[in-house]
């Protein structure tokens, strides 16, 4: 990879040089010099977002929906320039660049111009004046969901298109009508700098107010500290680690005016194997469990750490299956080396654990991930929280439970999750009606017979949960849904429909 890119920040659509430079760390070819950000950048690019806040507030939804539906043909029109470029930055293969993530970061910002074409997410609400009623009469009252601000956008390190700066978070947040500040990822900068060409280049066509789009590089902390504690930004939306989520969580509710921070941090998405399921296909659910593991070096939020099963026959072959086609899976690129470090010290901390067996372990390289497999009993994983932390890579964790009673109780026990899985068959049903309350309240999506890598973008679909998956268990971070979060309720009282927003 060579430096075929500029690396400065995007600013009011300008680019500009910031004071000094990193490097990046490719999974393949020569680091490129990249402009490093500081609070001064911030500053210019949180005010460009704020000026341009009040006319791109007043846009139109069909203006709106124009502008995200070029975003997404200027992002297809670069697909021959990103795909070698994300390839490079993140070792992730080119099917895995070009024809699905590309598709589907274009695809969710043509399905969110759908969306506010249609008017539905502005949940309007108008309760007509009632001049004679007595007592007292009634005001007219009608109220709009209206755009919160300027909205500050992390992306992720494991989706350089999908969740990243042209992800589901901006998407959102401009189908809202909140100018965007996106803190690009160091991991694959070279792909957010094309892919904010593409963004800037629809606004231009659009006619977009300058500032609509801004990103920012980082190569420090200072970045992201000093981008959610910004007074003009409004709300943040983030996806990646607990740890770095939680501490920009925390930054944002001390704020003199807190505002919300929207994290998607992870989880270990437990699946239950029912014993209905298992005495017909534990086999099987074996080796879509180790496929689910190592699907893209197991770095999805959604990857299904753990396995609980009742413990017997039935729980050997589901092991045994999943072994095998564990111990065939080759070593995968990993997104960067503190992701791959990360992992094997994850990875370590289980094998060491008192109570927990080993069943697959390998010596993951440098920049490699290779599987790992443990199984364990239902009281020493209960008894041991550390076990139920999540292990961002191809490692699963089968948890052996005595009794359906004992399948119960972890259920209970879990925090916030993403997704929880039960695989069941029809005589399965009454422990299915069992586990499934304790579930939904553990989890923003609940599957049957399948496994969570993947998520839909569609209307239905929730990415979420309660605390640590999620920072606000009642938003989404995929799916139509998601605009909510940068729109506040407004009641109009007898105002008069020539001075209420366009969208009313």
């Amino acid at each position: 990879m060579t430096q075929d890119i500029h690396g400065k920040h995007l600013i009011a659509g300008d680019w500009i040089s910031g004071q000094g430079t990193f490097r990046t760390d490719p999974a393949t070819g020569d680091p490129l010099e990249i402009s490093l950000g500081d609070a001064s950048v911030v500053d210019r690019a949180a005010k460009a977002a704020e000026a341009a806040f009040d006319a791109y507030a007043a846009t139109t939804r069909e203006a709106r929906a124009a502008f995200l539906e070029a975003i997404a043909s200027e992002l297809e029109a670069r697909v021959d320039a990103i795909t070698p470029m994300a390839m490079a930055e993140t070792g992730l293969p080119e099917p895995r660049i070009r024809s699905v993530e590309l598709p589907r970061t274009a695809n969710q910002m043509r399905l969110f111009a759908s969306h506010i074409r249609q008017g539905d997410f502005l949940d309007m609400r108008h309760d007509s004046a009632l001049p004679d009623r007595q007592p007292m009469p009634r005001p007219d009252l009608r109220v709009v969901q209206r755009p919160i601000g300027p909205v500050a956008v992390f992306g992720a390190s494991n989706f350089p298109l999908a969740f990243s700066t042209a992800g589901g978070d901006t998407a959102a947040a401009l189908a809202a009508g909140c100018p965007v500040v996106v803190k690009a990822h160091e991991a694959h900068a070279g792909t957010c700098e094309l892919v904010a060409e593409a963004i800037n280049a629809a606004a231009e066509a659009t006619g977009m107010p300058r500032g609509v789009f801004n990103q920012v590089h980082g190569g420090s902390l200072e970045v992201g500290q000093a981008l959610v504690q910004h007074p003009l930004i409004k709300a943040v939306g983030f996806t990646g680690s607990y740890r770095g989520g939680k501490a920009l969580f925390d930054l944002c509710v001390s704020r003199p005016e807190p505002i919300p921070f929207f994290g998607e941090m992870g989880s270990i998405n437990p699946m239950f194997l029912l014993p209905g399921a298992m005495a017909t296909r534990a086999a099987a659910i074996g080796e879509g469990w180790a496929g689910s593991l190592t699907m893209g070096a197991g770095q999805f939020c959604t990857n299904p750490g753990i396995a609980v099963v009742l413990d017997g026959p039935e729980a050997d072959t589901f092991r045994d299956a999943a072994k095998a086609k564990l111990e065939a899976a080759g070593p995968q690129t990993m997104l960067t080396k503190g992701i791959a470090s990360a992992y094997r010290d994850g990875a370590y901390a289980l094998r060491d654990s008192d109570g927990v067996r080993e069943v697959v372990v390998s010596e993951p390289g440098e920049r490699n991930a290779t599987p790992f497999l443990f199984e364990t009993d239902a009281q020493t994983f209960l008894a041991n929280e550390a076990l139920a932390e999540e292990v961002f890579g191809p490692t699963g964790l089968i948890v052996r439970a005595k009794s359906p009673e004992e399948l119960a109780t972890i259920a209970r026990g879990l925090k916030g999750q993403l997704t929880c899985t039960l695989h069941m068959d029809t005589e399965d049903a009454d422990l299915t009606r069992t586990l499934l309350p304790i579930l939904e309240r553990k989890a923003g999506r609940i599957l049957a017979n399948g496994f969570p890598t993947g998520v839909e973008v569609a209307d239905a679909m929730v990415h979420g949960g309660p605390f640590p998956a999620s920072t606000n268990y009642g938003a989404t971070s995929v799916g139509t849904l998601a605009i909510r979060r940068f729109l506040r309720p407004v009641c109009y009282q007898d105002i008069s429909e020539m001075f209420l927003p366009e969208t009313a």
